[in-house]
């Protein structure tokens, strides 16, 4: 059965641009030589079904407010129809008044629409980070200049719709240790197995990224300040049971009106030197005033499942909607 995108309401130049987008993604992998590992396909798999569901969650918003508003234009409609019959003050009246009730679902509508259009660049992020120019070439995740777009793009987002997110920075303990005692091919080892796990203790909607060096960031839209600090906790605890060696970690949420993303690295970077001066092998959170030992404790289930507090609500209107509005968990 053919699919046909238009069968999700969306209008025209919206379901044209998504096509374009995609058509322009498909080429790009087919004109790009196999050199990706297993393990990179299941990974593009894994995120290009999340970019697809949300896409499908933004088309499905988008229909059911055109339907609503469809409903009112056609009662509008109707009225004016029977006022040019019949005129009459009364009707006139009546009339006005309706035109009030549909201005503030319009201006709901216009403003779902800028909503959406806001989404729809945000996974055009994402779909971009499947390039190999979004890439980092040993690890395999997303380059600094993917992490400098998405961080970009939810900050615009959490600057005019107040949507959140936090973003968790880790750096692997004495790494120049490692290679200087068992050389440079052993500590390359060491950061494709860091990003390994990283990458599959993240969901589909995080941004797994190597920052520079042995420093990785995840950025975790939609998540708050608790949830950043459940995962990083696990990961510092996976890392040291699995690769018998350590890491120390910041966490930080998007924060206020004037979030850039240089404030938001300043403050992750500020408490991951915390925790390297504490000691290492720990993680520290920056709330936007204090740094603080990172006392979260994951549950049992956590360490082996994504799982993180989300800070938005269903149903809210288009200033604090996400596009998925629920509790994500997914297997790692």
């Amino acid at each position: 059965m053919a699919f046909d995108i238009m069968q999700f309401g969306i209008p025209g130049p919206v379901a044209l641009a998504i096509v374009a987008l995609l058509g322009y993604i498909v080429g790009s992998f087919r004109r790009k030589p196999v050199t990706t590992t297993d393990q990179q396909v299941r990974r593009e798999i894994k995120r290009a079904h999340g970019v697809a569901h949300n896409l499908e969650t933004i088309a499905t918003s988008i229909r059911k407010d055109l339907a609503r508003h469809r409903a009112s234009l056609d009662r509008f409609k109707a009225r004016v129809d029977e006022l040019r019959e019949t005129p009459s003050q009364e009707g006139w009246l009546k009339l006005c008044a309706e035109a009030e009730d549909m201005l503030g679902p319009t201006m709901h509508l216009a403003a779902q629409l800028a909503f959406s259009y806001d989404q729809i660049r945000r996974q055009t992020n994402h779909l971009m980070t499947f390039t190999d120019a979004r890439t980092d070439p040993l690890t395999g995740v997303c380059n600094r200049r993917a992490m400098d777009d998405t961080l970009k793009s939810l900050v615009a987002m959490k600057n005019r719709y107040d949507l959140g997110f936090s973003i968790a920075m880790f750096d692997i303990d004495h790494f120049k240790h490692i290679n200087d005692e068992l050389g440079h091919l052993a500590g390359d080892g060491v950061l494709k197995s860091f990003a390994k796990l990283l990458d599959e203790a993240a969901r589909e909607t995080d941004v797994v990224t190597r920052f520079g060096g042995e420093e990785f960031v995840v950025i975790m839209p939609q998540t708050d300040l608790r949830g950043a600090c459940v995962f990083a906790e696990r990961i510092r605890m996976q890392i040291e049971s699995s690769l018998s060696l350590t890491v120390s970690g910041g966490v930080t949420p998007a924060i206020g009106e004037h979030e850039t993303p240089e404030t938001i690295l300043e403050r992750a970077d500020a408490a991951l030197y915390a925790a390297k001066q504490a000691g290492r092998n720990r993680t520290f959170m920056h709330d936007g005033r204090n740094i603080e030992l990172n006392t979260a404790t994951p549950r049992p289930h956590d360490m082996t499942l994504p799982i993180v507090v989300r800070n938005d609500i269903a149903g809210e209107t288009p200033s604090t909607a996400p596009v998925d509005s629920t509790v994500e968990s997914a297997a790692g």
